[in-house]
């Protein structure tokens, strides 16, 4: 098994194992939506921004078992104000039906050399979420 291969496996069994758990204690629930470009399921709190987990990227680099990306999604194809553009906030990600969609993504560490730091990753990603929801909210019955 190569470096790859490994770092996806871990990866995935940190997610499936101990986030994805921590996140329905926290009032997440499991999505409905569909991501462009990430093939497993994702949670959500509110039906406005949904989490994914990206186990892919960065899977060959040699720290690969202490990191990964997670991307949360506002699934729809709308026009989000000028604020809320750029990378502190939402980028543009299409589909290959030519839908383009707002994401946000944010590398999080759960590893620090031996140190693991699994309860400051799902803080960091609890917080992270409801900055950014925090952030469309008010403009939801604009949006949807």
């Amino acid at each position: 098994m190569n470096i790859n291969e490994a770092n996806k496996i871990f990866r995935k069994s940190i997610i499936k194992g101990f986030f994805e758990p921590q996140l329905v204690n926290l009032d997440f629930k499991k999505s409905g939506i569909k991501h462009p470009s990430i093939n497993h399921d994702g949670l959500m709190q509110s039906k406005l921004l949904h989490i994914f987990f990206d186990i892919e990227t960065g899977s060959d680099y040699p720290d690969g078992d202490e990191w990964f990306i997670v991307e949360f999604l506002f699934p729809y194809d709308v026009k989000l104000p000028d604020l809320l553009k750029g990378p502190d906030f939402f980028t543009t990600i299409s589909s290959e039906d030519k839908k383009t969609f707002w994401h946000h993504r944010e590398l999080v560490r759960f590893k620090y050399g031996k140190s693991k730091k699994l309860t400051d990753a799902l803080e960091f990603l609890d917080l992270k979420y409801k900055e950014l929801h925090g952030l469309i909210e008010p403009l939801q019955k604009d949006l949807i």
